[in-house]
């Protein structure tokens, strides 16, 4: 199992001089370069396996080039590279820069290398042991946090939030229990949503991939998981992270009406042989915001049921290929944002487990004026009051129309549309809103 710190440092980082280092940082957890074989958690073999594979499609590398592809140091790969060579796996076909060698494989090793793609055709960073991603987990859970209110603001500017609103959510936010933000479509509850993450601490460590029972598990995606720089931003580098972790924003992943089951437990591809975390993994240590609840493919009981234990207790349970199943950790902010009221969805168990419901009402013609404010300065042109209240006197209080948060944005953004094709500047005149309710609400009918 690699070394896998959490701060307080043990002895051995004074000893290396890592303690400095980490209370300079703000890291929770520090996940250490491995500084042997043994360290990595990682079977001999199945290094072996990553090097011949990496040849195999790649064709020739220098050892420290398989080093940095394999996010190993070239150190501990050095009697790796020694043993295939006496082996007749890899030969030297010429010198590299700092006393290293490019490899390609022998014909036995493409032999080699072939069974093992054909085994798991997976190429890349060194995977990371199931359990050290585990404890990971538990040093840099969003529940050992309590945002307060200042926090909270911080997260939330930007964005028009009533004093009422902050006094609900936050308490909410700091339980890191789960939530329902529900109301009207267009109040902004995704938006509210998105922001919420960022009242943690702002940065985690995650692993590329991870691996059970030989199995492989994809981990890190871009597409949930924004990259930061992964070295310690400190006078000291003694100590270098392993860099088969990255170091990310707390994570925020959001999924809308294309979720499934199958979304929620690890996918395997029996072609390649390599599987991929469900999504509520991929949030750990962040927010899984469940977009228009209820407008999903599956049955809202259905997917509530799935995750009545994992809420209880703060870990799910998954199942391998191999059929085997491994625990791991449930620990985000889960939040369920809808346009349907909870008491419709679900039934009062699953309530009971989501402690927080927390309806977004349409905001105040003070706050109408407001977020026109705001989205004029968004959208450069001049703030004109007047132009609002035009708007409410003609097109929304005769024909009794909601607020919703969204208007002042959408309707400033047809403005621009309307001014950039015409080649005028961008106004808040009457005539130009006027033009743009008409095509805005054609489709909308008064209540």
């Amino acid at each position: 199992m690699t070394d896998v710190q959490s701060i307080p440092a043990t002895d051995t980082q004074v000893v290396e001089g890592g303690l400095l280092a980490s209370l300079l940082s703000e890291d929770n957890f520090w996940p250490a370069e491995p500084q042997s074989l043994e360290e990595t958690g990682l079977s001999v073999t199945y290094i072996e396996s990553l090097i011949c594979k990496f040849l195999a499609v790649n064709g020739t590398s220098s050892g420290r080039g398989m080093a940095e592809q394999l996010c190993l140091p070239y150190r501990i790969l050095e009697e790796l590279f020694s043993a295939l060579r006496a082996r007749q796996i890899i030969v030297h076909s010429g010198s590299a820069p700092f006393n290293d060698y490019y490899y390609v494989l022998t014909d036995q090793g493409r032999e080699q290398a072939q069974n093992f793609l054909a085994a798991c055709a997976y190429v890349g960073p060194a995977p990371v042991p199931l359990m050290d991603y585990v404890v990971s987990v538990d040093a840099q859970s969003i529940a050992a946090e309590a945002p307060d209110r200042e926090r909270l603001q911080e997260a939330l500017s930007g964005i028009s939030v009533s004093p009422e609103l902050y006094d609900t959510l936050g308490p909410a936010v700091n339980s890191s229990a789960g939530m329902f933000l529900y109301g009207a479509p267009g109040n902004g509850k995704s938006t509210l949503a998105q922001r919420i993450t960022m009242c943690f601490g702002q940065k985690i460590w995650i692993p590329r991939a991870l691996i059970d029972d030989g199995q492989l598990i994809k981990f890190y995606d871009p597409a949930f998981h924004h990259e930061e720089n992964n070295q310690r931003d400190t006078l000291l580098q003694t100590a270098d992270a392993d860099r088969r972790w990255v170091k990310v924003q707390r994570p925020t992943v959001v999924v809308g009406g294309e979720l499934t089951m199958d979304n929620l437990e690890i996918r395997h591809d029996p072609v390649s042989n390599v599987s991929e975390a469900p999504l509520q993994m991929k949030s750990n240590c962040g927010c899984l915001l469940i977009d228009d609840f209820g407008r999903q493919r599956i049955d809202p009981a259905e997917l509530l049921n799935r995750w009545i234990i994992p809420l209880e207790n703060r870990y799910d349970f998954l199942t391998l290929t191999t059929g085997k199943k491994i625990q791991v950790p449930f620990e985000q902010l889960i939040i369920f944002s809808t346009n349907l009221d909870p008491e419709d969805l679900v039934d009062e168990a699953f309530l009971r487990r989501i402690p927080y419901k927390i309806e977004i009402d349409d905001p105040s013609e003070e706050e109408f004026f407001r977020l026109f404010e705001l989205y004029a300065q968004a959208f450069d042109c001049q703030y004109r009051p007047e132009t609002v209240e035009h708007l409410l006197q003609h097109h929304y209080r005769p024909c009794g129309r909601q607020l919703r948060r969204c208007h002042p944005r959408d309707l400033l953004n047809q403005v621009r549309n309307f001014c950039s094709y015409q080649g005028l500047p961008v106004e808040m005149k009457l005539e130009y809103f006027d033009r743009a309710v008409q095509t805005y609400f054609t489709a909308v009918l008064p209540d």
